[in-house]
């Protein structure tokens, strides 16, 4: 089984900072990808950054260049540093880890959730 457990949520005014870490109670290493996603209240969850194993990174338009996502594989965290910070980036924030396995020729993702941090910016 496997745990992940963000913490750094906080509240911060427009253009503060604040740094979600997601801890694994497996080697990150073992994942194909980690992904943070948000949700606000009423809204779907949505992906904002997605490291996958080899370090590539993705994200969403709306945090480019203001969020970035790393990982430090010796302490199996994961970490969003996200930088003027803006009303609209106030959602519940969930890291997700992902397993691909193979059943035949079909390939599933294996996901996993943390419970979230909330993270909330005034104006």
């Amino acid at each position: 089984q496997v745990q992940l457990v963000e913490s750094g949520g906080a509240s911060v005014q427009a253009g503060g900072s604040l740094r979600l870490s997601c801890a694994s109670s497996r080697s990150i290493s073992s994942f194909d990808s980690m992904s943070w996603y948000r949700q606000a209240p009423g809204q779907q969850r949505d992906a904002v950054a997605t490291i996958t194993r080899a370090f590539r990174t993705n994200y969403t338009a709306s945090v480019l260049g203001r969020f970035t996502i790393s990982r430090d594989n010796a302490k199996d965290t994961v970490y969003l540093q996200m930088n003027n910070l803006r009303p609209e980036d106030t959602a519940v924030y969930y890291c997700n880890a992902v397993i691909q396995t193979n059943k035949g020729w079909q390939r599933f993702n294996n996901h996993y959730w943390g419970l979230g941090t909330q993270v909330t910016v005034s104006s």
